[in-house]
């Protein structure tokens, strides 16, 4: 790259809000003396958002796929729960003066514009919903903007990328109960992620969906022939 282009693309990237629509978290990293105001050699931290001109971050409430049963479900919701916990604690404790949550794009532009950076929040599987149709709108009022349906392994909603590797389906698309989660989530307003499900549950998702779907962090399988790609 030339000297010339280089400096084009800095300026590019000092003018525009940026965004990284999808960084994991570690709740051990959102106490009172280990937490995001260091840089603490992760991926994404405050210092390193300043450094690097990241003005939104994406913060990840991650469960990996567990057994269909009560207790599964159980778990998983405490795990959710302590992750979207560990994220209000760092925009409304540890950080409030460097970091604030955006739910919306009016938001975004507004923290974005007041000098801070800007904390919005995915939900990576649907597992912890269970069978509870009302944990859609509790994760919307904790501050979920878009969530995908299932991770690495088939979930109580769609199936996976994962069943590609051995031709094994559960529900061959999404199912039954996936399609009133994604009834109620085009409802309150959360977007589809289509970066874990499969091909089929992908295309029945642009099927059910009433608003736009996204891929957060994945690409085309023209690109990249994987099971995790859309083609």
């Amino acid at each position: 790259m030339s000297a010339e282009l280089l400096e084009k693309a800095k300026a590019i990237h000092k003018r525009v809000m940026t965004l990284d629509t999808h960084n994991d978290i570690n709740v051990k990293n959102f106490t009172d003396s280990i937490n995001y105001t260091k840089d603490l050699g992760n991926q994404v931290n405050l210092p390193k958002m300043k450094k690097g001109g990241l003005d939104v971050s994406w913060f990840i409430v991650y469960t990996g796929q567990g057994d269909l049963t009560e207790d599964g479900y159980d778990k998983a919701y405490k795990n959710a729960i302590s992750k979207f916990n560990a994220i209000h604690k760092l925009t409304n404790e540890i950080a409030p003066n460097e970091i604030e949550l955006g739910v919306t794009s009016a938001d975004a532009k507004r923290i974005y514009a007041s000098g801070k950076k800007v904390a919005m929040i995915g939900v990576e599987n649907g597992y912890p919903i269970g069978t509870d149709i009302k944990r859609v709108k509790e994760f919307y009022d904790l501050g979920a903007r878009y969530m995908s349906l299932s991770h690495n392994g088939h979930s109580q909603l769609c199936d996976s990328n994962t069943g590609e590797k051995d031709d094994k389906w559960l529900h061959n698309g999404v199912s039954d109960f996936g399609e009133k989660v994604i009834e109620e989530m085009n409802k309150w307003g959360i977007m589809i992620d289509v970066s874990h499900p499969s091909k089929v549950s992908m295309k029945d998702m642009i099927r059910l969906s009433k608003a736009p779907i996204i891929a957060s962090h994945s690409s085309a399988r023209a690109l990249c022939n994987h099971s995790r790609k859309s083609q």
